[in-house]
This record gives C-alpha cells, sequence and structure tokens, in this order.
C-alpha cells in the first residue's frame, strides 16, 4: 500500500497531538495492572532468580510505575508531525482534478 496525502496528514497529525500531550504532561502513574505487566514484559528474564521475584511481586500488592518522558520526546514528536503536515499539504490531492 502507498502512501497518499491523506495518511502522511493523518500521521502528522497523530505525532503532533502526541507530542503536545507529552510536553504538557510530566509524568504518567500506571495502575497496579499496568505496572505488573509492564514489569513481567520487561524485566531481565536471564537469570532464574527473575522468575522468582516476579512471583514475589505479583502476590504482594504491586507498587505504582512512574514514567517521566524526556524532554525532548515531546519536541522531537511535534517537530516529525509538523514536517509529515507540511508535506501532506505539498503533495496533490487525490483522485483527479
Amino acid at each position: 500500500m502507498e502512501f497518499n496525502r491523506n495518511h502522511y496528514f493523518v500521521a502528522g497529525l497523530v505525532l503532533l497531538l502526541v507530542g503536545a500531550q507529552l510536553r504538557m504532561v510530566d509524568s504518567y502513574i500506571l495502575n497496579a495492572e499496568a505496572t505488573r505487566m509492564f514489569s513481567t514484559q520487561f524485566a531481565s528474564q536471564s537469570s532464574a532468580g527473575a522468575k522468582m521475584t516476579s512471583l514475589i511481586a505479583s502476590a504482594a500488592p504491586a507498587q505504582r510505575r512512574v514514567l517521566r518522558p524526556p524532554l525532548w520526546l515531546g519536541y522531537a514528536l511535534m517537530s516529525i508531525g509538523s514536517v509529515l503536515i507540511l508535506h501532506a499539504l505539498a503533495m496533490p490531492k487525490p483522485g483527479g482534478s
């Protein structure tokens, strides 16, 4: 499938809005289920003790994980989104005339 003007515009708009949200929000606090999923998916499973600690952590009340995105990430997403929107506006309209 080839990207046309509408696809570039929507992708740019989504990236621009996600970047703006990352600039407005200082941190994200995950709930207990998301913290548990995050720790099981991204924990190092190289040692046998890691599985045991994940079992213990699932039995105990989970602490909520706080995600703090870096400052540059919001700016980068807004920049990429803006460039995609401008690129979409410079492209010819799809479908003929």
